[in-house]
C-alpha cells in the first residue's frame, strides 16, 4: 500500500506522523483506520496496541 503523500527527511527517511494528528486525517490515505472514531488521536491508538510508529499500527492492524 502505498505511503500516501509523506515527506522525506534530510535522511531521505519519510517524517513521522504527529501523535496529536486526528484520525479522521489519516483515513483517506489509510482506509485501514475508517473502523476508528475520527475525533481519536494517533497517540492513544499506538498506545492501545502498544506500538511506536503508524507504520507498526498499520501492520498490526491489517492482520
Amino acid at each position: 500500500m502505498p505511503l500516501g503523500e509523506h515527506q522525506r527527511t534530510k535522511e531521505g527517511t519519510f517524517r513521522r506522523e504527529r501523535s496529536d494528528s486526528k484520525v479522521g486525517n489519516l483515513k483517506e490515505d489509510y482506509p485501514v483506520l475508517d473502523q476508528f472514531n475520527g475525533n481519536t488521536h494517533l497517540g492513544t491508538l499506538l498506545e492501545k496496541y502498544d506500538v511506536d510508529s503508524l507504520s507498526q499500527l498499520l501492520k498490526k492492524l491489517r492482520k
